[in-house]
């Protein structure tokens, strides 16, 4: 076990949606009710890095995404680190992947172990609210202005803030303290925990954009659109769509798990040149 514990946030979908016959939901009672789930299905080549370089006793923030109030839900732990995905030997399995061989992985996954659940549920919304404000101008009558400059200085850096959609991010001890905060405190209003309108930039739309649906409903305009449709894609390897690009040019593609059960998805944001997203999503066992 490693001696000083990282910190990061890991993605799942709460709410029922069928994918090839299979309901993908896993949601914080369901990684409650189960304990100690693998994290399998991801095919982004960043976010199974990201896995590899965790050790057992690193913490994670467990963050429903996907859904009409994407925000972090619960605590949990690396109680296993990263090991093939054999989901991805399995010809019926959504994630197959026929380019990578038992003995010659490509794929990883860690097991998670569920800990605690936030008392007070913290919604996406709110940390952006936070990120939009001046460490140095926190209003008077704000309600989540126990966390302090350095708070709202560890909640403007988070990956989830600035870049959003890659469904595995690292996490800064400063952030993590943060949300722990806000997590066990609460006390904000419901207008408050809303971003202001246009607050969030989005240069490319997506109608299946796992952390801005519900909050963002910036059309994507026509040029852009058009601009967007004529942008090559890159897909590692060519592998029959199941693959995905790295970092600077990737897609979307939606994704089940084994046995029925969607565990997260990987969307990982475009670069300004690159026009689509691709989304991977994994199961509970």
């Amino acid at each position: 076990m490693s001696s000083e514990s990282k910190y990061w946030l890991l993605k799942a979908e709460p709410d029922s949606r069928v994918v090839k016959g299979k309901d993908v939901k896993f949601s914080v009672d369901d990684f409650e009710s189960v304990g100690t789930s693998p994290w399998e299905g991801v095919r982004n080549y960043e976010a199974r890095n990201l896995m590899k370089e965790m050790k057992e006793g690193d913490k994670a923030l467990f963050y429903h995404s996907n859904c009409k109030t994407p925000g972090i839900a619960a605590f949990a732990k690396v109680s296993k680190e990263a090991y093939p995905d054999y989901t991805a030997w399995d010809p019926s399995h959504p994630y197959f992947d026929p380019k990578t061989k038992q003995d010659a992985p490509k794929w990883f996954m860690v097991d998670l172990t569920f800990t605690a659940r936030a008392k007070n549920f913290v919604p996406l919304s709110l940390l952006r609210t936070i990120a939009d404000t001046q460490p140095s101008s926190i209003p008077e009558d704000s309600e989540w202005a126990y966390i302090g400059a350095e708070g709202v200085k560890a909640i403007k850096s988070m990956d989830l803030v600035t870049r959003g959609r890659l469904s595995v991010q690292r996490v800064q001890e400063d952030a993590w303290t943060a949300i722990g905060q806000l997590a066990e405190r609460g006390g904000w209003k419901e207008p408050e925990s809303r971003p202001k309108k246009g607050s969030t930039k989005r240069s490319k739309a997506s109608a299946n954009d796992d952390d801005t649906q519900a909050e963002d409903k910036a059309a994507l305009p026509k040029k852009s659109a058009r601009k967007a449709k004529a942008a090559p894609q890159k897909v590692e390897e060519g592998e029959d769509g199941s693959g995905e690009g790295d970092e600077g040019e990737k897609q979307t593609k939606e994704k089940s798990g084994k046995g029925g059960k969607r565990k997260r998805e990987d969307v990982l944001e475009t670069s300004a040149e690159s026009a689509g997203l691709r989304r991977s999503t994994r199961a509970r066992k």
